[in-house]
């Protein structure tokens, strides 16, 4: 008779184990996508449609950037924020950097009355500089 041989030699048993190195592989590669992505998301979501100006403005390397969307609320640098917790970090950023200069971008639609409101924040806040962000309308002629 021939002998049989034991089932841990044989090729064609069943693998019971999971190697979940593949699937830890794409998780973490989909975790990057999704962080370097976001900002871009959540900037586009906001949708902020930026007065447009024939002239050009410079900017400064020690700026605070603040946004007044159409529904009224306000974003410092791309963080959503009240009142009270902007006159809070324009305070804190004047203390790191005296020559702080602010940057106030309003969508098209917003309201006159809430970007008076950031400039009378900002100068509570003891901010004394601080610009206009508009968008640069395409013309045939540039004036400089």
């Amino acid at each position: 008779m021939a002998a049989r041989t034991s089932g841990k030699d044989r090729d064609d048993d069943l693998v019971s184990d999971i190697n979940i190195t593949p699937f830890v592989d794409v998780v973490l590669v989909l975790l990057v996508i999704f962080m370097v992505m976001a900002p871009a998301l959540v900037k586009e979501s906001l949708n902020v449609q930026l007065p447009k100006s024939v002239s050009k403005d410079v900017s400064s390397a020690t700026t605070i950037a603040v946004v007044v969307t159409r529904d009224g609320q306000f974003l410092v640098d791309g963080a959503i924020s009240t009142e009270e917790a902007l006159v809070e970090t324009v305070r804190a950023r004047l203390k790191d950097s005296p020559s702080l200069q602010g940057l106030i971008g309003a969508d098209g639609q917003a309201k006159h009355q809430d970007v008076v409101r950031v400039i009378d924040l900002l100068k509570q806040a003891g901010l004394e500089k601080f610009a206009l962000q508009v968008q640069r309308e395409k013309t045939g002629s540039t004036p400089e």
